[in-house]
């Protein structure tokens, strides 16, 4: 089974901020200087125009303003953007054991299927995600999902989550669909990194990972609640650059 269903970043996809707060009783409004700065001291700058920012790795609207796209897979598969025909198939993914077992699935009726469905075209138009169905060419029945979420298009990251209806597994689909999903990120949108997270005790997501290239970079301790408690989580990730598995 696949990565996580819905992973949410630090600080909505950023770096924590951190702040000094005035003394308790302090209510001037006036903030108290950081500690180990005189009053005094000079800024380090005097010239804005002496700051360099930093560009953006993708630009604003390079997503967006595209439709979609469709991929061929091997084994008869399609990545297809999703579709409010799919909705039962959404439905049914909820009530997998295997798939409740490692994402953070919800419950939905068909109406709230459709309205996601929905939704993840939505969040492709404002660039905050990339959601595909892996679908069967013979009958176009979707019968998995991967996708990539947590985006940072400023920073270049992004984090793959998939997973698999008992019709979809085998046959290589999630590693084909991983892959496919991680060209396009890197070589086309222009992406700098790509995370896949797992729990330690799911060695398929492991094994989905590794064959795709992607790094083992360490363990994340107690990372994400599941249904039986905390569990610690690998982390993997691909860079721009990074060879492709040979074959692929």
């Amino acid at each position: 089974m696949g990565g996580r269903y819905v992973r949410a970043g630090a600080g909505a996809f950023g770096g924590e901020r951190v702040g000094v707060l005035p003394a308790a009783g302090d209510d001037s409004g006036t903030l108290p200087p950081a500690r180990g700065f005189p009053e005094s001291a000079e800024p380090l700058c005097h010239d804005a125009g002496m700051i360099t920012p930093i560009p953006p790795v993708v630009p604003a609207g390079r997503m967006g303003r595209q439709q979609q796209p469709s991929f061929v897979l091997p084994g008869g598969r399609e990545l297809r953007p999703w579709r409010e025909s799919d909705a039962d198939v959404l439905v049914a993914s909820a009530l997998d054991p295997d798939i409740v077992r490692w994402n953070r699935v919800e419950q939905l009726s068909l109406d709230a299927a459709r309205e996601k469905i929905a939704h993840w075209g939505q969040r492709w138009t404002e660039e905050q995600a990339a959601i595909w169905a892996i679908s069967r060419r013979e009958d176009d029945r979707a019968v998995g999902l991967i996708g990539l979420a947590d985006f940072d298009l400023r920073g270049g990251s992004a984090e793959i989550l998939y997973w698999l209806l008992p019709a979809g597994r085998g046959g290589g689909a999630a590693l084909d669909a991983t892959l496919r999903v991680s060209r396009w990120a890197l070589d086309e949108l222009g992406l700098h990194r790509i995370r896949i997270t797992h729990s330690v005790s799911n060695p398929a997501s492991c094994r989905v990972a590794q064959r795709a290239g992607y790094t083992l970079e360490g363990t994340m301790r107690s990372a994400l609640l599941h249904a039986d408690g905390w569990h610690d989580e690998h982390l993997h990730a691909r860079v721009a650059g990074d060879r492709w598995p040979d074959g692929s």
